[in-house]
């Protein structure tokens, strides 16, 4: 029996949750229909995502279809699984965005899909939605499309046309793991259609002779997910062919996707939490060597390159160094307080604008949003020195989260 929109829209929003490109608000479940009230945390394919400028963006995120021709091991769709198939025609989804826009339900579109037919095939489909909503319709919201790898670099290009941003999925940390478990895809082939978008990208940014207006192409640029724990791949190997991706692709974004088998009901409470919070380790670690200053041998090297999972690679890397502190908040250097366990970057620049004016203290610290109990143990301020804190064996233990009750529902 053929089933219904609304049917289809459970089955591809649920199938597109796997897509780790969007950063969801992290509330928690709540639902109207079965509470009482007004609205949904978490409505059949809305997903959000985040501005430069941090405005929160809903998206419609759904597959186009969750059918493949692949049977690429760890993906949940891949053409052995015997999971509910589904797919809509490019005017569905059209529809689809334009109904959910008008009731202000999402603000954009995140389009993926499993590869039928053909990568042409599948990827003229999503184009045709992209085209249709900007051409036909005068769609200005957000756009990102998944696109696919072996596709004509014609598509590729004319989907750049209509999409805020491409993302291009590298699928696993090395090449062996590609090999092994997606044998019918090739690293060679996404890596270079990689650096053709990028190519392309880079020359819709120079001006032109004529008019000196830069092309609209790509303007989010593109990212990439990499399926984390499906090919025993450590975090040192991930974490470096990640800063690979991003100096030879131009990336905005390397996104890690946690991967878990799927357990029986006995086995699963066990298995939930440690994909996540290993992922959730690795978004620190690709930030401390993005916008920190930090090797990637330096956040592993401790660690046998493994990142602990019980506090963040920035306080183990301090604990594991701790010939670096205290640091004097008054005169160190701005690489050297970014170092600093619990001081962000925007804390650092308002620190060594304020010590212009006068000498910090610890409470001018807590002014500016610090949390003393991170940092006192690695700072020197103006009357205040850690003595024996920061050479205490223990340490380690006045940073551990205090046990908590997991819910089981």
């Amino acid at each position: 029996m053929k089933k219904s929109l609304q049917q289809r829209l459970a089955v591809l929003s649920d199938a597109a949750k796997y897509d780790a490109s969007c950063a969801s608000s992290g509330t928690v479940k709540r639902d109207s229909v079965t509470s009482g009230g007004l609205g949904s945390t978490e409505g059949a394919g809305i997903c959000h995502a985040y501005a430069p400028d941090g405005r929160c963006i809903s998206l419609l995120k759904i597959l186009l279809t969750n059918f493949c021709i692949f049977d690429c091991a760890y993906c949940i769709n891949r053409s052995s699984s015997n999971v509910e198939r589904a797919r809509f025609t490019p005017e569905e989804v059209v529809w689809l965005m334009l109904e959910f826009y008008r009731r202000n339900y999402i603000e954009g579109l995140f389009l993926s899909s499993g590869i039928i037919r053909s990568p042409d095939h599948t990827m003229g489909e999503m184009v045709r939605v992209a085209r249709e909503l900007r051409t036909t319709h005068g769609f200005r919201g957000y756009i990102h499309l998944k696109s696919i790898p072996d596709a004509a670099p014609e598509l590729i290009e004319e989907a750049g046309l209509y999409a805020d941003r491409l993302s291009l999925n590298i699928e696993l940390p090395t090449d062996a793991g590609i090999s092994r478990f997606a044998p019918e895809k090739r690293p060679s082939g996404i890596r270079r259609a990689m650096g053709d978008l990028r190519r392309k990208i880079e020359a819709a940014d120079d001006p032109t002779l004529q008019t000196k207006k830069r092309k609209r192409f790509v303007p989010g640029g593109q990212s990439t997910q990499m399926i984390v724990g499906a090919d025993g791949a450590d975090d040192a190997t991930i974490l470096k062919t990640s800063a690979r991706l991003y100096g030879s692709y131009g990336l905005k974004r390397v996104y890690y996707s946690a991967f878990s088998p799927i357990p029986d009901a006995s086995r699963i409470l066990p298995l939930i939490k440690p994909p996540l919070v290993r992922e959730h380790r690795l978004y620190q670690a690709d930030w401390l060597y993005r916008f920190y200053g930090f090797g990637v041998d330096e956040i592993t090297a401790s660690t046998g390159g493994m990142l602990d999972l019980d506090m963040d690679p920035k306080l183990a890397w301090a604990l594991a160094n701790r010939h670096a502190f205290p640091v004097d908040v008054n005169r160190a250097e701005r690489e050297t307080l970014l170092r600093v366990p619990g001081l962000g970057t925007k804390t650092v620049d308002a620190i060594v604008s304020s010590r212009r004016f006068r000498r910090l203290r610890l409470e001018d610290l807590a002014r500016l949003g610090v949390s003393l109990r991170k940092v006192r143990a690695f700072i020197e301020a103006d009357g205040w020195t850690p003595r024996r804190l920061a050479d205490r064996a223990d340490l380690k233990t006045l940073f551990a989260r205090k046990p908590e009750q997991l819910s089981l529902l």
